[in-house]
């Protein structure tokens, strides 16, 4: 995507904010692409959709992920 193109995400149900995709990667290494949207107006908003084994989970407690230790290989 150019800069001069944007991308227009859809509005948070729940407040004014606006939900944002977020990726991951599987447990095989292959890229998921839009596994999870979340609302732009944190901490005002908790507004989350997931995807996890097929499932779609909404509004899932979101942790604050400061204390997280990365793995080390």
């Amino acid at each position: 995507m150019s800069n001069t193109e944007s991308q227009s995400f859809p509005n948070c149900p729940q407040c004014d904010g606006v939900l944002v995709p977020l990726s991951d990667f599987g447990s095989q290494g292959a890229s998921i692409l839009y596994k999870a949207w979340v609302c732009t107006s944190v901490p005002d908003c908790n507004m989350n959709i997931k995807i996890r084994n097929g499932d779609v989970i909404i509004n899932e407690p979101i942790m604050d992920g400061s204390g997280y230790a990365p793995r080390t290989r």
